[in-house]
């Protein structure tokens, strides 16, 4: 079953769900709104319908807009504002050693920053703040491998081996019913929610809605190859301590049954996965494709900026005794067919 379409969240979303609802067209509207000062959340919500076009697609939407000229010059339109506020104008690198990279990493590992979600989690989180994170969570991990898995074809021999071992672990080594993505369908159903891909997009912020976005992006275009190598050797670099408190703080709250074995799966592979994205992953990348090592600090930072500005949503949200989930608006439409109406040209501002 596919996911429904997201509300619209400000002017281009209203555009883009409203357009998606019929065959494939022009998007020159859309388009003028997305070259204006768009707020974040109509920003990453845009983003985020046009991705999900290249995953399961959405109810009632024509499979032809995936790769619509169209919507894809919005998207591209969208993506670079979503790159200036995550990287800014990054200056060129020369190709890095393997020594060089994990320096690189070394380094932004100690740099750290911000306070950490899953200590908060594990010595003081109520029930409440779990579910709310594994709501945050799914939005990525009801898909999670996916993005990453586009970087194979991209990469050449002991890289792809390595790619493709590490992969191989996320879809349970093709063992039904064990896909990271599937045991996390469990943990949400241990918390009594709806594991529906998709389900809670509506009710996130754009601080989560960027983490998706941005493995989606990189993982979509081969220019940005060495950045998805460096999001996924972060990711699989310092998962495990983070992992094992979150599999912590669930069997605190949830002692029996399976809640927690998404993530204590996690400890157990991520140990291995460790060791073959610094030792395997990046050397073989180096050996056999240097220009894309320009990008793979990037991709690193990229990861934990976006981390960053998700977890201090949610620690601030909870400090001030508030849910850190969006409070959706009485009364909106949520059936597919029926549209937001379109915004009136004559009153979007072009700003150059």
């Amino acid at each position: 079953m596919k996911p429904i379409l997201p509300m619209p969240r400000g002017p281009l979303s209203e555009l883009l769900v409203a357009a998606l609802t019929t065959r494939p067209r022009t998007c020159a509207e859309a388009e003028i709104v997305a070259h204006g000062h768009l707020v974040d959340e109509d920003l990453q919500i845009a983003l985020h319908i046009c991705y999900g076009l290249h995953y399961d697609g959405f109810a009632g939407v024509d499979d032809e807009w995936e790769w619509d000229p169209g919507l894809l010059a919005v998207r591209a339109l969208l993506e670079r504002a979503f790159l200036r506020g995550v990287i800014g104008v990054e200056p060129l690198r020369p190709p890095l050693s393997h020594r060089e990279l994990i320096t690189c990493f070394e380094e932004l590992l100690d740099a750290g920053g911000g306070r950490s979600l899953s200590s908060h989690l594990l010595e003081g989180g109520s029930f409440d703040q779990l579910r709310e994170f594994v709501m945050h969570r799914s939005v990525y991990q009801r898909k999670e491998a996916d993005p990453h898995t586009w970087v194979i074809p991209r990469l050449r021999g002991p890289a792809k081996s390595a790619g493709v071992r590490l992969q191989s672990d996320e879809y349970g080594n093709g063992v039904p019913g064990r896909t990271h993505a599937e045991l996390f369908a469990t943990t949400m159903r241990e918390f009594g929610l709806d594991a529906t891909p998709g389900a809670y997009v509506d009710h996130v912020p754009a601080a989560t809605l960027a983490t998706d976005n941005l493995v989606s992006l990189f993982g979509l275009h081969r220019r940005w190859r060495g950045a998805l190598v460096g999001h996924l050797a972060a990711f699989e670099m310092t998962s495990v301590t983070p992992m094992a408190r979150y599999a912590k703080a669930i069997r605190r709250h949830l002692p029996a049954g399976p809640a927690a074995e998404f993530y204590e799966c996690h400890v157990v592979a991520d140990t291995v996965h460790e060791r073959i994205a610094a030792d395997d992953l990046l050397r073989g990348l180096v050996d056999t494709d240097p220009e894309a090592t320009r990008d793979v600090c990037t991709g690193a930072a990229a990861l934990m900026t976006v981390e960053r500005r998700f977890a201090d949503h949610l620690l601030t949200s909870w400090d001030e005794g508030r849910s850190s989930l969006r409070t959706l608006p009485a009364g909106r439409l949520r059936a597919v067919g029926r549209p937001s109406p379109l915004a009136s040209p004559s009153r979007v501002r072009i700003v150059a």
